[in-house]
């Protein structure tokens, strides 16, 4: 008994299969190189590049033959292979092809940072990369492929009834020329893309920015611009800064050290930039100009103090020293103004001179090459032999209010202005600061006497002027000390110790350096500042130094001439504040490595806490002294410069001479 096709029919149960398996497959090749033939289009040959994945697809197509058809061919033997089942998949959702889509176009860019790829095409990815799935995914790119791609995905395929078997008989041409058109457009496509299986051009849902270096203005590249040096910058800002670079390009443009941001038109700012961003809309605000404590905006206000000082305090430096009138200055004065006790150096400087050396426009170069580039001398003035100078960070005069001074003499003969004092005032965001430099008349019995050049001082200094008052209801018009929120006296204030040269000595070699307690007992301004006669609502820190007069100059040791005057505690620093624990002091000390006059500086660190203020305050805006710190910054390059020029001279001096 024979079926349609010509083969003889047998028993199920007849169990030589591997007889069959030749003939089948010549059979079959024939038929699908045929279809294939046909599919090939007009150029009638098809050549087939991994034969054996051919030959797997025909393996499983010959299962699909009737198993009375498979008994009866009678063949070589051959090793049977299971067959494999068809890949069932649930329809893929809109989201998911969605997803799908754009999981293909993620891995085609992955492609472009591939060391090892050489082709600059757009989608193409390495063959051993890619798993079966999405083998069977992928749509081809050539142009004759695409007409038959919806018959290449699997999705496609499992629709197709002609994949289940029946069970019955068939023609075995059309199910070879079924399984060729079922397949076709993966085997052309491996045979038409020369080696490498190639995805399709998958467009993304919103267009991207152009790769490309001009991606961003000149200015954007320059100030996102990382030197070789600092290449670690940018792992160590990000760590602290919290800024992540999300530059769109690709990998390779981050190599040679150009860095952008997305240039969108939300932020235009630099990636590493510390200037706090400026939205269009407070720029717009104007209702700061009222004076308003907390508007957003506001030069003065809560917003910008925060920033500046998120602890609200300042850090202040406040020193006294009387220089006798010494033409010679110090060779380095950074043992007074930058001890070396604190890590960090202060925000503001103010330093009060009595009898100052004759060229104050000379002192003035020495602080500024002293304290550097980072600070800038806001105001300094003068009555006399009084100086005083007050240096700020460059960065926070644009705090302050416009700077105002008045003087007293204390003489008889007002021509005379040795003796007397000077007041320097401004406000800071929105506190007001009153700094005094003082110099009362000498003589050990004269306690009296200085005592009415601190109320001729209190009553005659007229401050302020046009600044307002922070606070008026605390003030007073007979104290010039209540109108401000913080206030600091300091400078050669002559009170001496009741007590003679020999005791002094005595208690000064028992106690040679902290302890000096028992000297304290014996000092005037202590004694009358407890009895409320003097310095009323001021404080002064705990002494831990030795008496800062009277001492031989260019010597540590006290006046050995015939005066044999007693060591005295009359260079002092005191503070008063219209808040409690609104100062705080940090260090009060003296600097004995100075020794050009008779006097030791004194000088004490505070931590002062400032309120924000109102914009509605004649402003400094950012006014200081150019001419004196272009002057200072030079000097400091060319004191430097000559330094090093001395040390590589000494050092090959010293090579000549071992040689």
């Amino acid at each position: 008994m024979s079926t349609p096709n010509g083969f003889p029919q047998h028993s199920r149960a007849c169990p030589s299969r591997s007889a069959e398996g030749g003939a089948v497959q010549d059979l079959h090749a024939k038929k699908a190189g045929k279809a294939a033939k046909k599919d090939a289009g007009d150029d009638g040959v098809l050549t087939f590049e991994n034969p054996t994945s051919v030959d797997a697809s025909l393996n499983e197509s010959v299962n699909l033959l009737p198993d009375e058809t498979k008994i009866d061919l009678k063949t070589k033997s051959l090793t049977p292979r299971p067959p494999r089942k068809p890949r069932l998949e649930r329809a893929a959702s809109l989201d998911e092809k969605s997803w799908r889509r754009w999981r293909r176009f993620k891995t085609s860019q992955e492609s472009l940072t591939d060391p090892n790829e050489t082709s600059s095409s757009n989608g193409s990815l390495q063959e051993a990369t890619l798993s079966p799935l999405t083998r069977g995914r992928a749509s081809p790119c050539h142009p004759c492929c695409q007409q038959n791609s919806s018959h290449s995905s699997p999705d496609t395929l499992e629709a197709n009834p002609t994949w289940k078997s029946k069970g019955g008989s068939s023609d075995l041409g059309k199910r070879a020329s079924e399984f060729s058109s079922a397949f076709g457009g993966l085997l052309r496509g491996k045979a038409f893309a020369g080696g490498k299986p190639r995805l399709a051009q998958v467009m993304p849902a919103r267009p991207l920015p152009p790769l490309e270096f001009n991606v961003a203005s000149h200015t954007l590249r320059t100030a996102n611009r990382i030197d070789s040096d600092f290449v670690d910058y940018r792992h160590s800002s990000q760590h602290k800064f919290g800024r992540v670079s999300s530059s769109l390009s690709d990998s390779r443009l981050h190599g040679n050290g150009m860095v952008y941001d997305n240039c969108s038109t939300e932020s235009m700012k630099s990636t590493f930039s510390l200037l706090a961003p400026i939205r269009s809309k407070d720029v717009r605000s104007r209702s700061y100009l009222e004076g308003s404590l907390l508007a957003s905006g506001a030069l003065l206000g809560a917003e910008e103090l925060s920033r500046y000082f998120p602890d609200r305090n300042v850090g202040l430096f406040v020193a006294t020293w009387n220089m006798q009138g010494q033409k010679e200055l110090p060779v380095n004065l950074d043992d007074f103004l930058l001890p070396a006790d604190p890590d960090y150096a202060q925000d503001m400087y103010v330093i009060g001179v009595q009898e100052g050396c004759p060229d104050r426009r000379e002192w003035e170069i020495r602080l500024q090459e002293t304290l550097g580039p980072h600070y800038v001398m806001l105001y300094s003035a003068a009555h006399g032999v009084l100086y005083m100078s007050i240096f700020i960070r460059r960065d926070l005069i644009w705090f302050c209010s416009e700077v105002e001074y008045a003087t007293v003499t204390t003489r008889i003969v007002s021509q005379i202005k040795t003796k007397g004092a000077l007041g320097i005032c401004f406000t800071f965001f929105g506190t007001s600061f009153l700094f005094i430099t003082s110099h009362f008349t000498s003589g050990d019995s004269k306690v009296n006497e200085r005592k009415l050049d601190y109320s001729k001082t209190i009553q005659a200094l007229t401050l302020p002027k046009n600044v307002p008052d922070t606070n008026p209801y605390r003030s007073s018009s007979s104290d010039v000390t209540t109108r401000f929120d913080e206030v600091f006296w300091f400078g050669d204030f002559n009170f001496r110790l009741n007590q003679d040269r020999e005791t002094v000595d005595s208690i000064l070699n028992q106690n040679p350096e902290t302890d000096v307690s028992k000297l304290l007992a014996y000092d005037q301004l202590t004694s009358e500042m407890s009895r409320g006669s003097i310095f009323k609502g001021f404080q002064e820190a705990d002494i831990h130094f030795r008496p800062s007069y009277k001492f031989d100059i260019g010597k540590d040791s006290y006046d050995t001439t015939s005066k044999q005057r007693t060591p005295s505690y009359t260079d002092r620093v005191v503070y008063r504040s219209r808040y409690r624990d609104d100062i705080h002091a940090v260090k009060y000390s003296s600097c004995p490595v100075i020794k050009t006059s008779d006097h030791r500086p004194v000088f004490a660190l505070f931590r002062v806490k400032v309120r924000p203020g109102r914009d509605n305050i004649p402003l400094a805006a950012g006014q200081f002294d150019r001419e004196l710190y272009l002057i200072g910054i030079k000097r400091r390059i060319t004191r430097e410069l000559q330094k090093r020029q001395e040390q590589k001279d000494q050092k090959s001096s010293s090579i000549c001479s071992i040689s």
